[in-house]
C-alpha cells in the first residue's frame, strides 16, 4: 500500500486544480505528508532585438510582476482550504513545457505521489483526459492520482 510522504500538485488555478489540491491536502493530512504546489508558466517574455520591442529591463520587470502575481494566486488558492494550515506546503513556480516540468519537479523532489486534475483550463471536452495529465501519467515514475 502506498503511504505518500511527498505529494506534488500541479495547478493552473482552475476549479479542477482546486479539487486536486483539496484531495492532495486530505491525503497529506492522513499520512503527514509534505505537499508541493507547482505552477508552470508556459510563455516567456523575451527582450526584442529591435527598437520596436521590449527592452531587456522591461521584459524582466514584466516577468517579475508575473511571478509575484502567480505567487499571490498560489497563496490565495491554498487559503481556500483550512486544512492547509496544518500541512507543510511548498509553493513553486517553474517555466517550461508543463508536463516535462511537472515530471522534472517530481524527480527533483523525490515525490511519491502526483495529484493532478484530469482537465484544466485548456480542457476541450469533459470526457477526455487533458494532454498535460495524460503525458504526466505516461511519464511519471511515481503513482499518479487523476482527479475530476
Amino acid at each position: 500500500m502506498l503511504i505518500p510522504t511527498k505529494i506534488l500538485v500541479p495547478t493552473d488555478f482552475s476549479d479542477y486544480s482546486d479539487k486536486a489540491l483539496e484531495q492532495a491536502l486530505d491525503i497529506a493530512m492522513q499520512y503527514s505528508a509534505k505537499v508541493f504546489l507547482l505552477h508552470v508558466m508556459r510563455e516567456m517574455i523575451l527582450p526584442a532585438s529591435s527598437d520596436s520591442g521590449y527592452s531587456e529591463e522591461l521584459a524582466q520587470l514584466i516577468q517579475d510582476r508575473r511571478r509575484t502575481d502567480i505567487l499571490d494566486r498560489l497563496h490565495n488558492q491554498l487559503h481556500k482550504f483550512p486544512q492547509a494550515k496544518n500541512i507543510e506546503v511548498i509553493t513553486a513556480i517553474r517555466q517550461g513545457v508543463p508536463y516535462e516540468t511537472i515530471l522534472d519537479e517530481a524527480k527533483e523532489n523525490d515525490v511519491d505521489l502526483i495529484v493532478i486534475a484530469s482537465l484544466g483550463r485548456s480542457g476541450i471536452a469533459k470526457y477526455l483526459i487533458g494532454s498535460v495529465a495524460r503525458n504526466v501519467l505516461k511519464g511519471a515514475k511515481c503513482s499518479v492520482l487523476l482527479t475530476k
